[in-house]
């Protein structure tokens, strides 16, 4: 039996650190009523996240890039407006510059609590915030095959939304840090491969049979089915500071999976290439962000990143146009040019050393910077 064409629809969620105007630290204790507020204002659109420093968002289920556009932009501005009369500023990066792991405290909720328990100094540390996005894909089974082809892409994704090269206050040396972090936890990095949805549930229904895991929720790969929607959802990327960026990461995603579908409705499908290959170029783009080039492995060799992106924005070309988004994936090539948020925030540090400030002080004018970009652009 044909699998009809996958809706499409898209759905996109981040989670942003808040800060405190005064100190640019997280703040550690933040007001209930700033939260009510939020949830007023935003309905189930906004909830608390695993540290109370920190606050997700989600648009609702959208038709278009140009209606998430639309739509995140007033989660985004919403949140700072509120965050703002109680004088902390949401930041859209996926680690903070200098703030202390140890200093955090995890939200009162039933599901963080026993994450705070099995998971002990992993959980502590989750200091990080990232940017899901959801594709609906409405046939189980597609979506399992989707999935494993669309693994291979995941590192372009990731290397264009670098946003967390800090990390206690030290440059790393990694564009984003944050995925060593996650990486402590179970069940994470890239997916399994199954011949079926009911393959890939068996497998699931075996570790909460065993209780190791509550429900699917708790498998964390860099891309996976969802457990709560009939989506394939995108989990590697940093959280983008600027929104355009976000957007691009999100059209890219959603066109790669209309490409993988096309290829199938003409029995082709991508090349695929096993987990060991693909984790090189997810360690290249982690450390080394857009700057060293991937692995192109049909021609065994490093390949410019910028030469990556224009052979991928040629394979969607069709489908950019049908979902009516070239503008927004071109934008990949504005991404390149002037750098991620990973790239600015290096420089802003840079810069403010060079013009006499002290190490404290130049994290302080990076955090500064990110509050301004968060919402810039809105």
């Amino acid at each position: 039996m044909p699998i009809s064409e996958p809706a499409l629809t898209i759905g996109i969620e981040e989670e942003y650190l808040l800060v405190e105007r005064d100190s640019r630290d997280l703040v550690k204790n933040p007001s209930e009523e700033m939260f009510k507020e939020c949830e007023a204002r935003l309905k189930s659109l906004v909830k608390p996240e695993f540290l109370k420093s920190q606050i997700e968002v989600a648009t609702d289920v959208c038709g278009s890039i140009a209606e998430a556009r639309r739509e995140l932009g007033e989660l985004r501005s919403t949140i700072a407006e509120v965050a703002g009369k109680y004088d902390l500023a949401p930041i859209a990066a996926s680690t903070h510059p200098f703030a202390r792991w140890e200093q955090q405290v995890h939200t009162d909720k039933d599901r963080y609590n026993a994450l705070a328990r099995d998971l002990q100094a992993v959980a502590r540390r989750l200091v990080i915030c990232g940017m899901h996005v959801h594709v609906c894909v409405d046939d189980e089974d597609l979506r399992i095959d989707l999935m494993s082809q669309a693994a291979y892409f995941l590192p372009h994704l990731m290397a264009l939304s670098t946003s967390s090269p800090f990390w206690g206050g030290e440059k790393t040396g990694l564009m984003s840090y944050r995925l060593c972090v996650w990486d402590e936890l179970p069940r994470t990095g890239l997916p399994e491969r199954f011949d079926s949805y009911g393959e890939y549930l068996r497998h699931v229904n075996v570790m909460i049979d065993a209780g190791l895991i509550e429900d699917a929720t708790m498998i964390w790969w860099d891309i996976r089915p969802s457990a709560r929607f009939p989506t394939l959802e995108m989990r590697i990327s940093d959280i983008c500071t600027r929104i355009e960026d976000t957007i691009t990461i999100a059209a890219l995603y959603v066109c790669i999976i209309r490409m993988l579908y096309r290829l199938r409705s003409s029995n082709q499908r991508w090349r695929s290439y096993s987990n060991m290959l693909v984790a090189e170029n997810r360690w290249r783009a982690h450390r080394f962000g857009l700057d060293e080039g991937l692995v192109d492995f049909g021609k065994g060799s490093l390949v410019p990143f910028a030469d990556l992106v224009e052979e991928l924005l040629e394979l969607i070309r069709e489908d950019a146009e049908a979902l009516d988004c070239v503008a927004e994936v071109e934008h990949a090539r504005t991404i390149i040019e002037r750098g991620t948020s990973a790239h600015r925030q290096i420089t802003a540090f840079d810069d403010a050393v060079g013009r006499g400030a002290s190490p404290e002080e130049a994290l302080r004018a990076v955090v500064d910077d990110l509050i301004e970009q968060t919402v810039a652009g809105l």
